[in-house]
């Protein structure tokens, strides 16, 4: 039986862990560990996902088909063999896509209502008054 294609719009919009696990996944496939590790370096620390939440959100991504576990395996000598490895479906590819548009779309009305203005540092919310 064949898998109806679904919209990336239909699955919007992502709650914040799923976003960020997507986005970590959006230049190739991590572990676990390093999801968490990414998730904190690109928000400057201000989220960290602990395993709890990280694991969960996996779980249901791999259920949905947004992300698939890589059968690819580093050499042994340089991983450890219990790690499991995650990267972007071709769906979740188009939804982490869609997702972002979203933000930006978000961020071009904040900047209008001057809310933000162009050299705003997103991480750290520096030069609002």
């Amino acid at each position: 039986m064949a898998t109806v294609q679904k919209n990336p719009e239909e699955f919007l919009p992502l709650t914040p862990a799923v976003f960020h696990v997507l986005l970590a996944l959006a230049d190739g496939e991590r572990h676990g560990y390093a999801i968490m590790q990414e998730v904190a370096a690109s928000t400057s620390g201000q989220i960290k996902m602990g395993p709890g939440t990280l694991y969960g959100t996996i779980k249901r991504l791999l259920e949905i088909r947004l992300i698939e576990e890589s059968e690819e395996r580093p050499d042994p000598r340089l991983d450890d063999e219990r790690r499991r490895y995650y990267r972007l479906s071709g769906m979740g590819q188009l939804v982490v896509r869609a997702e972002a548009g979203r933000y930006a779309a978000m961020v071009e009305v904040a900047r209008g209502k001057r809310l933000l203005d162009k050299s705003l540092n997103p991480v750290t919310l520096g030069g609002l008054a």
